[in-house]
């Protein structure tokens, strides 16, 4: 296990809340692209992924936290 101190904790934090955002951020995207009547496929497979992506970034980040520390 690694031990980080409590400001590189703070920094992961912040980094994974980041994470979060965009992960939100690409969520309104995806709708918006998917109700637009000339949709683009090739984007929208690209943000998907870019999605996906990013929400496995964000578990293992939380899970370098701790189950304690996550909150």
């Amino acid at each position: 296990m690694i031990v980080m101190n409590d400001d590189e904790k703070q920094s992961l934090k912040r980094h994974i809340d980041e994470l979060h955002v965009e992960h939100r951020d690409l969520d309104v995207v995806i709708s918006r692209l998917v109700d637009d009547p000339v949709l683009d496929e090739l984007q929208l497979r690209r943000l998907k992924k870019r999605k996906l992506h990013l929400k496995d970034q964000i578990a293992a980040l939380e899970n370098r936290l701790g189950p304690e520390l996550r909150a």
